[in-house]
């Protein structure tokens, strides 16, 4: 009986804790729906009593480049989430399946590199690309993040619950790496590179610093330094400003419902492991 109590009260915390975390994101929404003068009526108006949806979603979108920003943040995200799986899966493989000197240490440096803040390389990352030609365009967006450390430590740790078992039979058939890697190392690890490629999504997608350091054409403006010049320009409106805030959390949603399965596949997958 105990147990049960203490199990329901953990729930009945962790039910009020969740809340708490949601109640920006429901206070944003339903301002997103209201007229601006109802906005910080008090106590707040969960339901609007004046609805003013349409006018406020219709204006972020027709009188702004929101659509441009969208089909910016679109690319830059989708094609980074691609080259940084990629990169990061053929990265694990190597430190965990293919053998050589001085793999280890290697990896150790790159752990390394890791721990060194980002903010410390981006005066370097900015003279490099400007001189690469990279600096205000999409792909230097999408290089900056096309590899990363963090990817590459979560998928070696998925690599390595693969039984060398499997390489082996396949290289006594006379399978090569690539082989080996896409048809027997990818499917036995897709619940990890799916819950990986939905982490990268959602990074890229809320990014804002690199965005506002390596781009300033308005054309090529992600969603987020979108976001913040329409702030800029309509501060003082709340309520337009939210609905451009809702209309940027879309993707999101739709990417994390679509690979819900798969994340839990991946973190109920790290659990037997651990």
């Amino acid at each position: 009986m105990n147990l049960s109590i203490r199990k329901a009260s953990v729930t009945a915390l962790m039910l009020i804790v969740g809340l708490l975390f949601l109640f920006p994101f429901f206070w944003m929404i339903s301002a997103s729906l209201k007229q601006e003068i109802d906005v910080f009526n008090f106590p707040i108006e969960w339901i609007p009593k004046h609805w003013n949806a349409i006018q406020n979603y219709t204006q972020v979108w027709e009188k702004t480049p929101f659509p441009q920003y969208y089909a910016n943040s679109i690319i830059v995200a989708v094609m980074t989430t691609l080259m940084s799986v990629l990169f990061s899966c053929m990265a694990a493989y190597g430190f965990t399946k293919v053998k050589f000197k001085g793999r280890d240490v290697i990896f150790i440096i790159l752990l390394v590199v890791y721990m060194i803040p980002h903010q410390a390389i981006l005066v370097p990352q900015f003279i490099i690309f400007r001189w690469l030609g990279l600096y205000d365009t999409h792909l230097g967006l999408i290089f900056l993040n096309c590899f990363s450390v963090l990817g590459t430590f979560l998928l070696r740790q998925f690599f390595l619950s693969v039984n060398d078992e499997f390489i082996e039979s396949a290289r006594m058939d006379g399978a090569g790496h690539a082989r080996i890697f896409l048809s027997i190392i990818l499917p036995l690890v897709k619940p990890a590179v799916a819950t990986y490629a939905i982490l990268r999504f959602i990074w890229t997608w809320n990014d804002y610093q690199n965005p506002l350091i390596f781009i300033k054409s308005q054309k090529l403006f992600t969603l987020q330094l979108g976001i913040q010049s329409f702030g800029n320009e309509n501060g003082q409106f709340y309520s337009l400003v939210m609905a451009g805030a809702v209309s940027a959390i879309f993707p999101l949603l739709i990417v994390f419902v679509l690979g819900q399965k798969h994340v839990i596949e991946g973190i109920s997958a790290g659990g037997v492991k651990g």
